[in-house]
């Protein structure tokens, strides 16, 4: 039977090949096609072209019903880019997405995340150029990566709080539930999870959950939400990886493998100096999938689709006749 195509999807496509065509024209080398197939993009974006002090590779899936009716799934990866810096940035596409929904976004995107890059550099040398500068007590590990942001400083930064904080009052920062942790080798992974029915209610889980040191001197706070829109009969959602590749997305397969909603999970993983290869994406789902079942998010019987795909590919040995 042959497959049906629906007008709106084929101009979608028209569409996306058109930005696509426009945005490898305009950046040129920066601009990197993972896997046109699957609609799977990526930029790399500096705050200045000829000396980069700051670097951003913003990845992109653009879904079939981009851009008339959703949003693109993007992925930030930069490792020194952490915390509510990290969450504001998310923020603002996301309110730059809501202002020109139906319309081709990306090329608006680049340049929003150019201009805080351009931003955040200023800043700091306006901060280093300062008579008095600021003076904190620093880790090992922060003096070995000078760009990572002390999260204990900027959770008291006013400037970005009209995200994480609701003077309306009407909207409170949700319950959130700790999990039991997972070790192995060295690596720790907790989870956190809070009920959320809006954007705003998952900024200000991130926000009051970083206010923890601990948790947000973890190596990589792995997250993804799911929200479902009763009037759109669709779903919000979005994932981070925090510099540990892919964990995001698989962690929100995850949740939409469990079919949970209305519900933001954080993993939080401390490395322990041994690589674990695949295993940590196990021990990532794994303890998330435990938490949404203790909080009633998941049935108990079900189980890692990574997990039972793995174990159907292991055949039995022949015995011997």
């Amino acid at each position: 039977m042959a497959d049906v195509t629906h007008p709106e999807d084929a101009s979608d496509l028209l569409d996306q090949i058109e930005e696509v065509e426009a945005l490898s024209s305009i950046y040129g080398d920066e601009w990197c096609v993972i896997d046109e197939a699957s609609r799977i993009f990526c930029i790399r974006i500096s705050d200045d072209l000829e000396e980069p002090k700051l670097t951003v590779c913003l990845q992109i899936i653009l879904p079939p019903d981009y851009p008339s009716a959703a949003p693109p799934i993007y992925q930030i990866n930069a490792a020194w880019l952490r915390g509510l810096e990290r969450t504001e940035l998310a923020s603002g596409l996301e309110d730059l997405y809501a202002g020109h929904a139906g319309e081709s976004i990306l090329h608006l995107w680049v340049e929003r995340v150019r201009e805080f890059l351009v931003d955040k550099s200023r800043r700091s040398e306006t901060e280093e150029a300062s008579e008095e500068p600021l003076q904190r007590n620093v880790t090992a590990e922060e003096e070995d990566d000078e760009d990572v942001p002390d999260l204990r400083t900027l959770k008291l930064n006013t400037e970005p709080s009209h995200l994480f904080v609701d003077h309306s009052n009407d909207v409170e920062i949700p319950p959130i539930k700790h999990g039991t942790t997972i070790t192995d080798r060295g690596s720790t992974f907790q989870p956190h999870l809070a009920p959320v029915v809006t954007p705003k209610q998952v900024k200000l889980f991130l926000g009051k959950l970083y206010e923890n040191k601990k948790i947000s001197g973890a190596t990589h706070n792995i997250y993804a939400y799911r929200i479902y829109c009763e009037e759109k009969n669709r779903f919000l959602q979005d994932c981070e990886d925090d510099g540990e590749t892919a964990a995001g997305g698989r962690l929100l397969h995850l949740l939409q493998i469990l079919d949970v909603r209305n519900v933001a999970v954080v993993v939080s993983r401390w490395y322990g100096g041994v690589l674990l290869g695949p295993d940590r994406f196990k021990h990532i789902n794994n303890c998330a999938r435990n938490l949404l079942v203790e909080e009633g998010y998941a049935a108990p019987s079900v189980r890692d689709p990574q997990d039972e795909a793995a174990k159907k590919t292991k055949r039995p040995k022949s015995k011997k006749k």
